[in-house]
């Protein structure tokens, strides 16, 4: 599986459906409220990068709203469909 870095952090690219990931573009969105976060997916809207994290239950910032096993739930009801997008997961150590 394909790895990026981002702002001296590892991620794992779990998914990048119709090649929605751009590390580029990533970098200039992401910013610290995503440090917390176990993974970041995200979507493609009118030419739009949108982010939302999503975490493990044992993360100890963990909601149910950011459960990662929500993920499709959240694409159904969220996004556009058929739009591209992206699941990727923090490397920690």
């Amino acid at each position: 599986m394909e790895k990026i870095v981002i702002k001296n952090q590892e991620y794992q690219v779990l998914n990048n459906y119709k090649d929605a990931l751009n590390p580029e573009e990533l970098e200039e969105k992401l910013t610290d409220y995503f440090d917390d976060f176990d993974y970041i997916f995200g979507d493609i809207a009118y030419n739009h990068l949108r982010l939302k994290g999503f975490n493990d239950p044992t993360n100890k910032n963990f909601k149910p709203y950011n459960d990662i096993s929500k993920v499709e739930e959240y694409l159904a009801q969220n996004c556009a469909y058929g739009c591209r997008w992206f699941l990727i997961s923090k490397i920690k150590g």
